[in-house]
This record gives C-alpha cells, structure tokens and sequence, in this order.
C-alpha cells in the first residue's frame, strides 16, 4: 500500500515557465520549488508526453514530493510537443539532446539553484538522461534512469537480436503519429495555440519511415547508443528496472561497463512503469526516497551510505504457475558485489536426441503477451505449452531430492542448424515446466540468422550447411524448485513480436551441437530491504471511462476455413480522463495483428487512434484520428499512414502516407 505524505521538510509551490533554448525557440516546463531563501539542487525530467495532460497524474506524484525535500523538481516538454514551442522531430536527435543540455545550464544559472542538477526519468525522459550525461554538461552531477537503454538498436522497440518487431515497432510508431498530432492547450498556449498546432502538423513525417529504412546497426541507430561510449557518461548513475519490462539488461551493462565509484542498479520484479506506483507485478518499493538518499549525496554532499550499497540489488522470483498478471511475485531480494558476480556461475547443458526439423506455422507467438507491459490484466504471457507444441523442446530435471536451480543473468543458447533458405529467425524461450505441466515463460531471445556475425551487417545464411548460430535470452532472475523442468523451447517463428522472413523455411536443428548454459547463482542470505512506497498527495483526476469493459485487452481470432490468426489488442493507456483545470481528455486506440499460419507475407499490422481534448469554458474541442498499416511481400514492406485532425467538427488537417520500404536485413 502506498503511503500518501502530506507533510514535508519544505512548504512548496509551483509555477510554469518557457524556458528559453539558443535558438529564441521556448520550451514549457512547470518547476516545483522549497519555500525558502537558500538555493537548492534541481531535478529535470524531460520528455514529449505532454506535462499539462499526459503525464500530470503521474508528475504530481513525484516532483512535489521532491520539492517538500528541498529540490527544485523540474518537468519540462520537449520542443514540438505540448505547449513547447517548435516543431516535434525523430526521437532523441540531436535538437532533442542540445535543448536537454541547454536545459540542464538554465537550471543551474538560475538563482534558486546551487547550480548542481540531476536528471531522472522513465522510458523516454530514462533514456534521454543517459544520453545527456554522455553528453557531459558540467552541472549534471548525477541521473535516475528507469526503464531505458544503453543501445537503441537491439533493444529497443525496434529491432530483436537483428528481427524487426512487428509488435512495437508498428505499434509505437503509430501511438507516436497520433501523439505528435496533438495540439498546444490554448489554456496554458494562449491564442497561438492553433497555428502552431497546424505548423507542427504540416512538418509531421511518420516515425515508421524512417525506423524501418535502418535494418542494420548502422549510424542512425548508433546515435544516442550510450554503449558506443560508456567513458563519456561522467556524472553518477543509478539505473533501475524490471524484468517484466524489455529494457532491464541495460541495467546490467551499465553495471559492468560504467566504474564502481558512481553506478548503483537495482531490478525488481516490475512492468514497464516507476518501483512506487503499485502496479502488477509487485511488490512495490519506496523509490522515491531510495532516490532521494541518491540525491542527496550528490547533489548535496550530506553524508549517506548510498554508495556502500552493493552495485547490484536485484529481486529472484519464485516459481509461480503461468498467469497474465500477478499483483505479487514471491520472491526475494539478492546483492551482488560486482557484474559479472562472483556469485554466479555459467552452467552448461547439452542437448540430447536425433535431428529435429523446427518449422513453426505462423502464428507461433500469438501467446507472448505484451512487449511493453504496463501492469494492465492481460500483459504477461499465458501458459505457454501451445507456444511449446509448435516448437523444438529441450528439458532438464531439477532432481527432486535436490537444490532448487538460482538463475541471474543472461541465458546463452548455442544451437547448431542446418536452414534450406537464406533467411530466417530463431527463437528461444526459457520455460519453468511444474509437475501438472503448465509451462511459465521466464525469459526469450531472437536471432536473425542474417545477424549471426553482427548487428551491423546482413550475411544471408550457408542453405544445406551446418553452421552454428549463438544468441543470448533476456537477462532473469528466477528459481527453478526440485521437481520442476527447466525448458528451452526453439521455434522459427514468433508473431506479432518478430516480422517473418520472406522464406520462412524453418530449420534442422542437431542436438549433439547445440547447448543451453545457465547463469547459475549460488545461495546467499543476504539483507537487501526497502521503505514503503510513498508519493505526494494525487492530482484529482477522474475518470468516467464510458468504454472500460467493452473491449477485451486482448483477443484472439481463429478462422479455422482460411487458418488465419487475428490479435486485437486494446493497449490501455489511460481512457478518458477529467482534469482539476476542466479538461476532459479521451483516447482510444486498438491495434491487429492478422496472420494467415501457413504464409509469412500475410503478415498485417493495424493501428487506430483517436484522441479528443476538450474545454467545454473555452468552447474548445479538438480531435485527432490516425490510421497506420503495415504490410509486406517478398522484396518490401508496405506502409501505410493518415491523419485527420478535426477542430469543432471541422477538418483541419488531412493527410495519407504511402511508402514502399525494401527488405534488406528485415
């Protein structure tokens, strides 16, 4: 239960202001500041979602929180989105980064600050701290990064292990599109308010086009990849995850790459959402005062034992049945000195048996739960033996009379193939197989056979040629009891999460050269504890979601006549929401996945939007409506984009996107 303070060191207020970048161009940002006449550190969260709607329920949890404990608590929009001024552009370039470093030294030139910032976020504003502090501003002294990455290729919702993500990959550039679609609220934007909507909406290009023009580990990619440079980060990093959110194994790169003296980690057990919010899966921490002891010691120099903390703290669960939401794992918290740790060991297990021919139908995958889980009822995949009886399985015993089986880190398969077309994927899942049979996932990787040498580069597979390809699982921690099955389950397809090949051949797959190889933990007792979740009082947003329960939130179709698959998926972000300053603001969204089990290039994606800001005192009421498609043949993917954006009932903006992109590596 989180506790909601109402009492602080520091009385605060708070007040908005446009925050002047080189260019004359003015970015709004809404400051939470201590009463008092002494300067105080600053803290900068920075990100496109929009402070005056979006993201407001969430910010009015945490950064008045920080002001009563004597911070300047700073939430700023990026340029082009909200009610900043200019016009939106890809994510994290370098317009998005230079306005992040010229934020960090208007922070730090103001009166009320020491002139020493920190800067902290999730997803988007975690991954824009790492890359600001590799851009090493002088008064960032130290970030927060929850949920980011260090390698915007590999992992990121774009590309896996080389594969196109057919999931995120379509369905975040569409949230996007109608994201940047939305206008500049007249009631903080003033009378401009619409004709800079109707510039940002003239310079709008669909963030698809672009993603899918770079197959390959190339340069545009490499941008913003802090793994390209980790000596260039110089301020002190604390880098949290969870493994039931896509990006955790940054946290434990950071851990091995960046020095001792100034990097802390923790994962726990969450979905893609801050430790503190409460959200499945739990338990909840309290991060806000784990960080503030960060904050304080660097950014304030009081004397605090944050850096004796061991580097790494990280939550093993326990063997749990399959489930797509858990409010609690059980489990328990471990510490670890160093990454890699001495508490673990890489165990190897050779595979047994004849030559098995892995030819998955097409719609394997259709059971892998959500890419970006976000607590929601139906995020975390289901009983995975459908999953398992359209794969190649390879399973352990744990003995049992024996010990249970402690596993952090990441997994490595080694899997010797023969593939009779030039392209393809694998896919590796690692299951937990109780005596009834149910299969849980614990973790899973993806390799394009075309990547097997690198990232950067497409060599088309040896066909009629043994060759042996190697690929790493998501990082896990987890128990495997006695009695149970450790399950490695190898299939050649993986939809909607990976796109198909053209070919889509399958393999033959030698056990007698093939191996999984666990990283095996060893027991300590060990006293990793945390507060209590706490937050500052909410804002007061209501929400009279008229659509709540007619939808499922995910929902699988089988035409059994035609063997095609459909996934709709309801994505939830946050309905209809009433603001304490009268605005009323609606999204819906849904997205399908449509696959036909025997043809990888019936492969089709669809997105729709809308979304509705109205102030019924300001007799305004905008809506934006998005259409995005993707679909393929053997040479090119096909998109396929609109917008229309209507104020008053009146179209404003209407405009359609056709592009036809080639397949090189994807």
């Amino acid at each position: 239960m989180t506790k909601i303070r109402t009492e602080f060191p520091y009385e605060t207020r708070h007040e908005d202001v446009r925050i002047p970048m080189p260019d004359g161009t003015l970015l709004y940002a809404r400051v939470w500041r201590p009463l008092t006449e002494e300067p105080v550190p600053a803290l900068l969260e920075y990100l496109p979602y929009r402070l005056t709607d979006w993201t407001a329920p969430r910010d009015w949890q945490r950064h008045p929180w920080y002001a009563g404990h004597g911070y300047a608590s700073v939430r700023v929009d990026v340029r082009g989105h909200g009610n900043s001024e200019g016009l939106p552009g890809d994510e994290y370039d370098a317009t998005e980064l230079a306005d992040g470093v010229a934020v960090v030294h208007w922070l730090a030139e103001q009166p009320w600050c020491t002139g020493k910032v920190g800067m902290f976020g999730i997803s988007w504003g975690g991954f824009n701290s790492l890359q600001i502090a590799a851009l090493a501003p002088e008064p960032l002294k130290a970030i927060v990064t929850v949920c980011s990455t260090d390698d915007r290729y590999d992992n990121d919702v774009h590309y896996m292990g080389g594969s196109v993500l057919g999931v995120d990959m379509h369905a975040w550039a569409a949230t996007m599109l109608a994201f940047v679609c939305r206008p500049p609220d007249p009631r903080y934007a003033g009378e401009e308010w619409r004709e800079r909507w109707l510039s940002r909406l003239e310079s709008v290009e669909p963030f698809i086009h672009t993603w899918l023009s770079h197959q390959t580990r190339d340069d545009y990619w490499k941008h913003g990849s802090v793994c390209e440079d980790y000596a260039a980060i110089r301020c002190a990093v604390l880098a949290v995850g969870g493994w039931h959110d896509p990006y955790r194994d940054t946290v434990l790169r950071l851990a091995e790459h960046l020095p001792q003296d100034r990097f802390r980690g923790i994962i726990g057990p969450w979905s893609h959402q801050y430790p503190d919010r409460g959200l499945p899966p739990g338990p909840a921490i309290g991060f806000l005062q784990e960080t503030l002891r960060w904050w304080d010691h660097h950014l304030k120099g009081t004397a605090d034992d944050v850096m004796g903390e061991p580097l790494l703290r990280t939550w093993i669960s326990e063997s749990h049945p399959p489930a797509t939401v858990y409010e609690e794992l059980p489990g328990r918290w471990v510490a670890d000195p160093s990454w890699p740790s001495p508490h673990v060991t890489p165990v190897r297990y050779a595979f047994q048996g004849e030559h098995v021919v892995v030819d998955s139908p097409q719609q394997t995958g259709i059971d892998a739960g959500r890419f970006f889980p976000f607590g929601n009822d139906a995020d975390l995949p289901p009983d995975q033996r459908d999953e398992d009886a359209h794969s190649a399985c390879f399973d352990f015993a744990v003995p049992p009379d024996g010990a249970p089986i402690e596993i952090l880190g990441r997994p490595g398969v080694r899997l010797h193939l023969m593939t009779p077309a030039p392209t393809g994927q694998i896919v590796a899942r690692l299951c937990d197989i109780a005596p009834d049979g149910s299969s849980t996932l614990v973790t899973r990787g993806a390799l394009n056979l075309s990547a097997r040498y690198g990232r950067d580069r497409a060599v088309d597979a040896q066909t009629g040629e043994w060759e042996t390809y190697e690929l790493d699982l998501n990082g896990i921690g987890h128990t495997f009891p006695p009695g149970h099955r450790v399950r490695l389950a190898v299939s050649s397809a993986y939809w909607p999460w990976i796109w198909p090949q053209p070919d889509a051949a399958g393999f033959t797959l030698d056990p007698a050269g093939s191996s999984l190889t666990l990283p095996v933990r060893a027991h300590t007792d060990d006293s990793v504890t945390f507060e209590a979740p706490e937050q500052s009082p909410p804002l007061g947003v209501s929400s009279p979601d008229t659509l709540e329960g007619t939808r499922p939130e995910r929902l699988v179709l089988r035409d059994v006549a035609k063997g095609e698959w459909t996934l709709q998926v309801d994505p939830k972000y946050g309905g209809t929401r009433v603001y304490p300053d009268g605005l009323e603001f609606t999204e819906d969204a849904v997205e399908t996945y449509t696959i036909a089990e025997d043809d990888p290039l019936s492969a089709r994606t669809r997105s729709e939007w809308t979304i509705r800001l109205n102030r019924p005192e300001l007799a305004w009421d905008v809506r934006v409506e998005t259409r995005s498609e993707i679909t393929c043949d053997a040479d090119a993917f096909h998109t396929s984009d609109e917008v229309v954006c209507r104020e008053g009932g009146e179209v404003v903006f209407h405009r359609t996107w056709e592009k036809r992109i080639p397949r090189t590596a994807g």
